[in-house]
């Protein structure tokens, strides 16, 4: 018999809404073991769906279907084959990418990626957790990868009462795997680079920052060079600037590898850099900004808008007119409004008067589910300084 959980009038609510997800705090009944596929009912008894439990997580529920449908392993099936399906039809320009985004791709907590002909992947909660071996004889099927890694070490994990991992589960995934993406070359680190080896959600932003970029380029928390690399052929003198030494010898060899001899990475501190080229008189022609997430959670929201509005208004300062600033957030909770006033206000601040050319967001390869915004996480505005 299916376990079922009865969830409060808010709960219920929300997932009218069309979002996917239920609180511990709407959760009023259950007969659920952690991981368990449930009913999830209102108050009356009426079904709500089927979703995915969690017993430790304040997210003790995520939706899988509506209604009275089957949740079974076709569904999963299916699920997989649609996104896969969804990303062949993208034609991307590059052999790194998402083959499945979580709630996105209606697999709540599941993430995949594919390097060349590895798969790297991420259960994030105990119900996902509990179908792994179900998942890797589905992309094994479908996919007939070189290996499968699971990148399981957020950690998110921790909430979910599950432990961090990192193991191959299927075939062999060395190290390092060579990747590339409109025609520039990365090594990416499986086992430990950030996320699952590369930020692949920029990949579409580093190909529009190419149409812009010229001259003098400062690309800012560069980590193994994303941003520097897809630009530097279009600049005459690239800076790259990192605080850990390892990415910055990461960036090197790739800038080597690749043939680019205009590239110079700075293994510093990067707000204490952007004061340094100031206090130097130093300007730039092109400046990325691309920080780690300042705002991990709601309650750094204010301190993490100080950084945002310093780097900002440093970056500016340091921009020569006709310059264009791309500048990034990956903070789910600072929305696009509010990082766009942080930015207009360091733009005053520093006596700088731009033009806003683009909005962007993740690649489409991490689309966004409408009704659940946890799934837009990423703001890109790309800016052009006037005078």
């Amino acid at each position: 018999m299916t376990p079922t959980v009865t969830v409060s009038p808010r709960g219920a609510q929300r997932l009218h809404d069309g979002h996917l997800w239920v609180y511990r705090t709407d959760v009023r009944e259950t007969s659920a073991s952690p991981g368990d596929t449930v009913r999830v009912q209102d108050g009356r008894g009426r079904s709500l769906g089927s979703a995915l439990y969690s017993d430790r997580s304040q997210i003790a529920l995520r939706l899988l279907v509506r209604g009275e449908r089957d949740a079974g392993p076709a569904l999963w099936r299916a699920r997989l084959e649609q996104a896969i399906a969804y990303r062949a039809s993208l034609r991307l320009d590059a052999t790194a990418y998402r083959l499945v985004h979580g709630e996105a791709d209606l697999l709540p907590s599941l993430v995949v990626d594919r390097y060349a002909d590895c798969l790297v992947l991420q259960t994030l909660s105990q119900g996902t957790d509990r179908h792994l071996p179900d998942l890797v004889a589905q992309l094994v099927a479908l996919l007939r990868p070189r290996g499968i890694l699971a990148r399981n070490d957020p950690k998110v994990r921790l909430l979910e009462g599950l432990e961090r991992r990192v193991e191959v589960l299927h075939g062999e995934v060395p190290d390092r795997v060579d990747v590339t993406e409109a025609g520039v070359t990365y090594t990416a680190d499986l086992r430990h680079g950030q996320k699952t080896g590369l930020f692949l959600d920029q990949r579409e932003n580093r190909e529009a920052a190419a149409r812009y970029a010229h001259g003098r380029l400062l690309d800012v928390f560069s980590y193994q060079g994303g941003f520097a690399l897809a630009l530097a052929r279009q600049c005459d003198e690239v800076i790259a600037i990192e605080a850990s030494e390892e990415a910055c010898a990461q960036a090197r060899t790739n800038a080597q590898r690749n043939g680019l001899t205009n590239v110079e990475v700075r293994a510093v501190n990067a707000f204490d850099e952007l004061r340094e080229l100031d206090r130097a008189d130093e300007r730039f022609d092109t400046i990325v900004l691309d920080p780690p997430a300042f705002a991990k959670n709601r309650a750094a929201v204010g301190q993490a808008l100080k950084g945002y509005k310093e780097i900002n208004l440093r970056a500016l300062k340091l921009l020569r007119p006709g310059g264009v600033l791309v500048t990034c957030t990956c903070s789910y909770h600072v929305d696009e409004a509010t990082f766009g006033e942080v930015v207009f206000g360091a733009a005053l601040d520093a006596g700088a008067q731009v033009t806003l050319v683009e909005k962007r967001m993740q690649g489409r390869d991490h689309p966004v589910l409408l009704g659940v915004p946890e799934t837009y996480y990423l703001k890109c505005l790309v800016l052009r300084r006037l005078a």
